[in-house]
């Protein structure tokens, strides 16, 4: 749309020859991706938010102080089954999270490491939903 030196309004012209419009803009604005937040957030939580929980916690430590347990590096291994398997058998979208542990003795000195298995952790789809039990929900 633009404005005459008056103020009145006058119609935009090239959006589509046998139509006018008298919108504000020139031209029609792109929309924009809503889901991205949420999308950003969640790859945020996954990286660098448990990394920080992680650091938070660590160490556990025992009721009589004599084991430590430290919470290391993390990955996802890969979903066990694609999305729309998962809305079809009815199942949880999900992946395996793994974290290297660290559990030191403190009476003997010993200390161990090893990966373990911290259980399934539910997955975000492209859209920015949830598969929970083959439902798609949004949190």
């Amino acid at each position: 749309m633009s404005l005459s030196s008056n103020g009145s309004v006058s119609p935009v012209k090239n959006i589509r020859p046998d139509r006018k419009t008298y919108a504000r803009t020139p031209s029609i604005l792109e929309l924009p991706r809503l889901t991205e937040v949420q999308l950003r957030s969640f790859e945020w939580f996954k990286v660098d938010g448990l990394r920080e929980l992680f650091a938070e916690i660590s160490p556990i430590v025992s009721f009589n102080k004599n084991l430590e347990l430290h919470l290391g590096d993390f990955y996802f291994g890969e979903p066990k089954y694609p999305e729309d398997e998962c809305r079809e058998r009815d199942i949880t979208f999900s992946a395996p999270l793994w974290v290297k542990v660290k559990l030191i003795n403190k009476d003997t000195g010993e200390i161990s490491e090893q990966e373990v298995f911290m259980g399934d952790f539910p997955l975000m789809t492209e859209s920015a939903t949830f598969i929970i039990n083959g439902s798609e929900r949004v949190v």
